[in-house]
């Protein structure tokens, strides 16, 4: 009978193509809806070389150890140069200035100074440089005054040398992707739409709800049986749709869920299973229409996405800096963020605790729907 009636119930789950709509088609539409948007995200961030211009003027003719600066950042090393340099008359800068076509430019009138339009990224660059190239100077004059012999002793190839006493180790085996978290946000949303899957099998087993669930309880089947084969049909469709969505984000748009693949199919596992325990805990606690608690399912679970950082990245961030034990009960949150520590972090012992925190949640949506259910008696059907 148990079997039977998991059958059954699958069958119906296949055939509703309302919520086979949302729990399928709607993600992979966002998906690519999401790809067409962030595909090109980081292309766009390539260095280009920053205009400027020198006066051209005495003093900056006799400066030898500057011009040899100014053309060491504006020769082309690996293909790439810090500068482009145009050499022109002051009056011929500041119009070249005025008309946007540079982003400042450098004169010699005792000392070296800068004369740019806006404040950016661009001309904090150039500031930095000319700082950078002043102080080394200042030093060489200072070490030439107190211990001239020092020249002798290849001061000036250590000092262009540059050593660098900081190394740089990658945090992770995976470079930061900001757009990754976007579908991983998208694919914990559609664990939890599994939800409208276990509002279905409570609104289908309640004698006060339908019609189905009147025959179901009047059945000589006992209902918690009948329930826990519904409820089982339920998470086996919800972690095929599932299964379905990870597969074209992976190998259709191209997302890099890393490469423990093992992991993230068993996070999407057990979202599944949260996610129609949540509907079923919804459910069995409201005595509202269908329509309300349909409303309920997706009014919270898009709340937990924006909180998650499905629609503005940097919600996350908030979230984590100012109320981060609300990020422990967000149970989308739980999902994305698993997904973002298996592609990130080397370790596992945050996607443990975020796994083993999103079990509990569904543990509790089940226990707190079984003992409801258990006890709810009619007097007529």
């Amino acid at each position: 009978m148990f079997a039977h009636i998991y059958l059954y119930r699958l069958k119906c789950i296949v055939r509703d193509k309302q919520v086979v709509f949302w729990t399928l088609l709607f993600p992979i539409l966002l998906a690519v809806l999401f790809e067409m948007a962030f595909s090109n995200i980081t292309k766009g961030e390539v260095f280009k070389e920053i205009k400027i211009a020198v006066v051209d003027n005495e003093a900056f003719r006799k400066d030898i150890h500057f011009q040899e600066a100014l053309k060491a950042v504006s020769t082309e090393a690996d293909g790439s140069r810090l500068f482009d340099i145009r050499y022109a008359s002051k009056e011929d800068c500041i119009n070249l200035l005025k008309d946007g076509e540079i982003e400042g430019y450098i004169y010699c009138e005792n000392g070296i100074h800068l004369e740019i339009k806006n404040n950016g990224l661009n001309e904090t660059i150039i500031k930095s440089f000319l700082d950078d190239y002043q102080q080394t100077a200042a030093t060489l004059q200072t070490v030439m005054a107190q211990n001239p012999e020092a020249m002798q002793k290849g001061l000036i190839d250590e000092i262009a040398k540059r050593k660098d006493y900081l190394k740089e180790v990658a945090a992770s085996h995976s470079e930061p992707d900001t757009a990754v978290h976007y579908f991983y946000t998208l694919l914990a949303m559609a664990c939890m739409y599994g939800s409208f899957w276990g509002l279905k099998e409570i609104y289908a087993i309640q004698g006060n709800q339908s019609a189905q669930g009147a025959r179901v309880c009047a059945a000589p089947t006992q209902k918690m049986r009948a329930f826990a084969a519904s409820l089982l049909a339920a998470v086996t469709a919800q972690a095929a749709i599932i299964l379905i969505v990870l597969l074209f984000l992976i190998f259709a748009l191209g997302v890099d869920f890393g490469n423990r693949l093992a992991y993230v199919v068993l996070t999407c596992l057990v979202g599944t299973v949260a996610g129609v325990t949540y509907g079923t805990f919804i459910s069995i606690l409201s005595h509202k229409s269908e329509g309300i608690k349909v409303g309920t399912l997706i009014g919270t679970t898009m709340l937990f996405s924006f909180l998650a950082g499905m629609m503005y990245d940097g919600m996350k961030l908030i979230i984590n800096n100012n109320v981060p034990i609300l990020g422990y009960l967000n149970p989308v949150n739980l999902i994305a963020d698993s997904f973002y520590a298996l592609y990130f972090y080397s370790g596992t012992t945050h996607y443990t605790l975020n796994l083993m925190i999103l079990a509990a949640m569904a543990v509790v949506f089940g226990l707190i729907t079984f003992l409801v259910l258990r006890r709810q008696k009619y007097a007529s059907l």
